[in-house]
């Protein structure tokens, strides 16, 4: 037992948790909201995948774990984290997600971006508490969007497993960017598999603070996000967290990492933790990475010329 609490605790290359963040983070502090029951053994009518859609494999047979040490754009050298069996009618691809309470996403600095200034499309890796990678996650849109519409632009963002099939897709059309005219908010609806949508985040209007709504498949509400009042990544994390609908309880948060004087200043290049009850829907985790990466184009993700005027 103490041996399994010294690995729990001890420092895991490659995560770069922030403060505050254990490497493992234990279930029962993110319990979920009240009448919360955890993951459903049987969803009943989950859409059928569109046709050739190659599933995960039959239910209860393990799907065979083949190592992928590259992938076109992946860096080599980091391990992926082994296909666990998927769970009864869990969406292909992301029985990943059935294992794992927190999720740790770090962008790649892209070099041309960092000495020309020229927008290049996205790319991150998505990882484990322990390092491993788990989903690898590509931008999707053309050379004139990305430097027309900037951080406004509208994308879409495909994210691959450990043998290159994309599992999630995430959607984003262009809408407005005013705190000032609540209409036409932003939103991002999750797709999983590509073209089953499985839940959307859409942003709440606030005067104030940043507020997103998460829905399931069927537009009901299940949980939102706040954020705080000033979105400044300057020597800190930035912090939002995921309530219950009442906002009486705190079930999880996306925590936007500081990660240095100098690459915060020079490059766009961000680092993001995600925190959710281990129990929780695979497809509310989803939805949450969704969330994730609204999060980071809508605040964080801003050119060179602002970034060196002093806007984080």
């Amino acid at each position: 037992m103490d041996k399994q609490n010294v690995q729990m605790n001890d420092p895991h290359p490659g995560t770069q948790l922030p403060g505050g963040y254990p490497p493992e983070y234990p279930p029962a502090a993110f319990p979920g909201p009240p009448g919360y029951t955890g993951y459903p053994g049987t969803q009943a009518g989950y859409p059928v995948p569109p046709a050739g859609y190659s599933g995960a494999g039959p239910v209860g047979f393990p799907v065979p774990y083949q190592p992928v040490t590259s992938q076109p754009g992946v860096p080599a050298g980091v391990p992926w984290m082994p296909a666990p069996p998927p769970p009864l009618n869990c969406p292909p691809g992301l029985e990943y997600l059935t294992q794992i309470d927190q999720l740790l996403i770090h962008q790649q600095i892209e070099l041309l971006e960092v000495l020309t200034g020229f927008e290049t499309c996205n790319k991150y890796e998505i990882k484990n508490s322990l390092g491993q990678r788990i989903y690898f996650a590509a931008e999707d849109t053309d050379c004139c969007t990305r430097n027309c519409c900037g951080p406004s632009r509208p994308f879409t963002i495909r994210i691959l497993d450990n043998t290159g099939r994309e599992v999630i897709t995430l959607e984003r059309p262009l809408r407005c960017t005013s705190c000032c005219f609540p209409c036409c908010l932003q939103e991002i609806e999750i797709q999983a598999p590509p073209g089953v949508p499985v839940g959307y985040v859409t942003q709440t209007w606030h005067p104030c603070l940043p507020k997103f709504t998460l829905q399931n498949e069927r537009r009901e509400d299940v949980l939102r996000i706040t954020g705080p009042c000033i979105v400044c990544s300057c020597c800190a994390d930035v912090d939002f967290e995921i309530k219950s609908l009442d906002d009486k309880y705190v079930v999880g948060k996306i925590s936007k990492q500081w990660t240095g004087f100098v690459r915060e200043l020079f490059t766009d290049v961000d680092n993001f933790g995600i925190q959710f009850p281990l129990d929780l829907d695979v497809k509310m985790k989803a939805v949450m990475l969704g969330a994730c990466f609204l999060i980071d184009f809508m605040f964080f993700e801003m050119t060179r010329s602002e970034q060196r005027a002093g806007v984080w």
